[in-house]
C-alpha cells in the first residue's frame, strides 16, 4: 500500500476497537506513526502490538486515558508532546476525535457532567484545544471529529443542554453529534485560512460496532443488533477518515461535513454560526477555559 502518510504522526482516540482501531491500522499501513488513545491498558497493549506488526519502522504507541475525566484528557497533550520529541518530529499531523459512548440511562462523569456530553463532546473540545499548538507546528495539520447522521434529528436544548431534567439517551446522543459539527464549524472560523490546520466532521454511516450493546436494556440491545446487521464494517468509514487526514487537496476545502469521501450538507442547525459560537463559549466554561470563550 502506498506510504502516503510516511513521516506523519496521527493521534486517534477510541483506537482499541471499531472505527478507531480500523483507522489506526489503515494509517499505520500507509506509513503513519499512530498514537492511539484507549481506556483499557490491556486492550491498548494488544492494539499497539497489532499496529507495530503493520509498520514496525513507525513505532506506534498507545496511551491510556478515561476521556470522561477532564484531568486525564489534560494529561494527554504533554505525553503526546514527549513522544513527538523522542521521535524527533516537529509537530502533530493529525487528530481523530473518534471515541464515543452511548448511555441509555442518565449517568454522570466523575466531574458531574452527563456522560455522553463529557465523552462525545467535551473531551474532543478539550483535547483539540490542548493539542492545537502541536498541530499548528506541522506543515498541514488535520482534525477529524466523528459525528453522525443522527445530528439532523435534534436541536441543542440550551435551557437543559445535558438533559438532566428530562433525560432521553438517544436525544442526548444526537445532541453530542450535533455539537461535533458545530464545534468543527467554529474551530475552522477561529483558525482562519492561514493557520495550516483544517478541521472536518466525519459521518461514518451505520457501522457494525458495539456502541449500542453497552449498558442498555435487552430490548435495546436486540434492536441495535438487528439494525447494525445492515451496517458497514468499520474498515469502510475508517478509510474515509484516513482520506480526510491525508488527501492534500482538502487542506483549503471550505466543506466541513463529509461522508464516504465526499462533502455532504449538514443540517441547518449544525451550520448556524451563532449557535456554534455560543456552544464554544459554553464548552470553554465547562472545561475551565473561560479565557478561550
Amino acid at each position: 500500500m502506498e506510504q502516503i502518510l510516511s513521516g506523519k504522526t496521527i493521534v486517534i482516540t477510541g483506537a482499541t476497537s471499531g472505527i478507531g482501531l480500523a483507522a489506526a491500522e489503515i494509517a499505520a499501513r500507509k506509513g503513519a506513526a499512530v498514537i492511539g488513545i484507549g481506556r483499557s491498558p490491556e486492550r491498548c497493549r494488544q492494539a499497539e502490538a497489532r499496529l507495530r506488526a503493520f509498520n514496525p519502522a513507525a513505532s506506534s504507541k498507545y496511551l491510556t486515558a478515561d476521556l470522561s475525566i477532564q484531568s486525564q484528557v489534560r494529561s494527554l497533550a504533554p505525553r503526546i508532546q514527549l513522544l513527538l520529541e523522542e521521535a524527533g518530529r516537529p509537530g502533530l499531523d493529525g487528530l481523530v476525535n473518534n471515541a464515543g459512548t452511548f448511555s441509555y440511562y442518565l449517568s454522570f462523569s466523575p466531574e458531574g457532567f452527563e456522560l455522553q456530553w463529557a465523552v462525545n463532546h467535551l473531551a474532543p473540545f478539550l483535547l483539540t484545544h490542548d493539542l492545537l499548538p502541536l498541530l499548528q507546528a506541522a506543515s498541514a495539520g488535520r482534525i477529524v471529529t466523528v459525528s453522525s447522521e443522527s445530528h439532523r434529528d435534534t436541536r441543542l436544548n440550551w435551557d437543559d443542554i445535558q438533559l438532566r431534567r428530562h433525560y432521553n439517551g438517544l436525544r442526548a446522543y444526537q445532541q453530542t453529534k450535533l455539537a461535533n459539527v458545530l464545534f468543527t464549524l467554529e474551530l475552522n472560523r477561529r483558525l482562519g485560512t492561514g493557520s495550516g490546520v483544517r478541521a472536518f466532521a466525519a459521518d461514518p454511516g451505520l457501522v457494525k460496532t458495539e456502541i449500542g450493546f453497552k449498558g442498555t436494556p435487552a430490548l435495546v440491545r436486540w434492536v441495535w443488533g438487528w439494525r447494525r446487521s445492515a451496517g458497514d464494517a468499520p474498515e469502510l468509514p475508517a478509510a474515509w477518515i484516513v482520506y480526510l487526514l491525508s488527501e492534500p487537496s482538502l487542506q483549503q476545502s471550505p466543506e466541513i461535513y463529509w461522508r464516504g469521501g465526499v462533502p455532504k450538507p449538514a443540517s441547518r442547525f449544525a451550520l448556524d454560526a451563532q449557535s456554534a459560537r455560543r456552544l464554544w463559549a459554553l464548552s470553554a466554561q465547562m472545561c475551565g477555559l473561560e479565557s478561550e470563550a
